[in-house]
């Protein structure tokens, strides 16, 4: 339909079915029926005057017209979200609620300190949710949260995210774990070789240490003996600790519970570390408390890697 006008809510649930992919989870999220959503979808698609959205098997699929025009309700939504920051800004306001989403270890390393930085910001109220997944998974948290705290590996390129604002908080080293009573416990650094013949407490497929292990096994020109896998850090260090198994373990994180029960050191040879960043939606990114909780979580992030 030629001079269409739009209806900025079926435009957004219309975008949240090309994130979310079926209209059973659109509904769930906007706590409607998936009835009502369809019913909206198909007052959106009379109103285009072109098909937007087509069946597949049981489910549903954007048409190249849905997926230009849910492309063009995340360009309303930031736009919405920008003007409602600018007239906070003029006010002097800075207030609302952030859901804040992170992995375990980096919730821990960060979120202590950036809650100190926003006792400065009290009309900003912060909550936040633990969302260990693996590192493919974190950019489709963004349709729930405001900011995403994700980790990746850091020896390859960076996943194409168009769609989403990424901001590089640190990059964090990946030390070998070992017993205090280890034989290799007191190097200044150990390499491939030398523990390639260990047994290996690591975390599941598809996490950011999968892939040094990789290169670790390619390098020693032998497979990684694992022997226990787990996502709770604080248990593979109490297991590299009891003299169960070996890890790769985050720097930062790890160091103060480190010292007097395991000991860190470095794995020389090849690239050993993970990088963290904050993912978010394009619109929510442009709120202004929300921008106000990413701004403190870089500050305090720098606390922890300077560089």
């Amino acid at each position: 339909m030629t001079g269409a006008r739009f209806d900025l809510d079926q435009l957004e649930l219309l975008r949240e079915l090309a994130d979310r992919g079926s209209v059973t989870a659109v509904a769930q999220a906007v706590g409607r029926t998936p009835s009502a959503v369809s019913q909206q979808l198909r007052a959106l698609q009379r109103r285009a005057g072109v098909p937007l959205v087509e069946r597949v098997g049981r489910g549903v699929a954007l048409t190249d017209a849905g997926r230009a025009l849910a492309e063009g309700a995340v360009h309303v939504a930031t736009a919405r979200a920008q003007a409602e920051s600018d007239w906070q800004r003029y006010r002097g306001e800075v207030s609302g609620t952030v859901r804040l989403a992170a992995f375990h270890s980096a919730g821990e390393l960060l979120v202590p300190g950036l809650l100190d930085r926003l006792a400065a910001h009290p009309a900003v109220r912060l909550e936040t949710y633990d969302e260990d997944v693996a590192q493919d998974a974190f950019a489709a948290l963004t349709a729930d949260y405001d900011i995403v705290v994700a980790h990746r590996s850091d020896d390859v390129e960076p996943p194409a995210r168009t769609a989403l604002v990424t901001t590089l908080l640190l990059r964090e080293p990946l030390d070998v774990g070992l017993p205090l009573g280890h034989r290799l416990a007191d190097r200044p650094y150990v390499t491939p070789l030398d523990v390639i013949d260990e047994d290996w407490v690591v975390p599941p497929p598809d996490y950011p240490i999968e892939r040094v292990l990789t290169a670790v096994a390619a390098r020693a020109g032998m497979p990684v003996r694992v022997v226990r896998r787990s996502t709770h850090l604080p248990l593979i260090e109490k297991l590299v600790a009891a003299g169960h198994g070996i890890a790769l373990l985050p720097r930062h994180t790890t160091v103060e519970r480190a010292q007097g029960h395991l000991a860190l050191v470095p794995l020389k040879e090849i690239r050993a570390g993970r990088v963290v960043e904050a993912l978010q939606r394009p619109d929510r990114a442009a709120r202004l408390a929300v921008r106000t909780v990413l701004d403190a979580l870089v500050e305090q992030a720098r606390t922890v890697d300077p560089a």
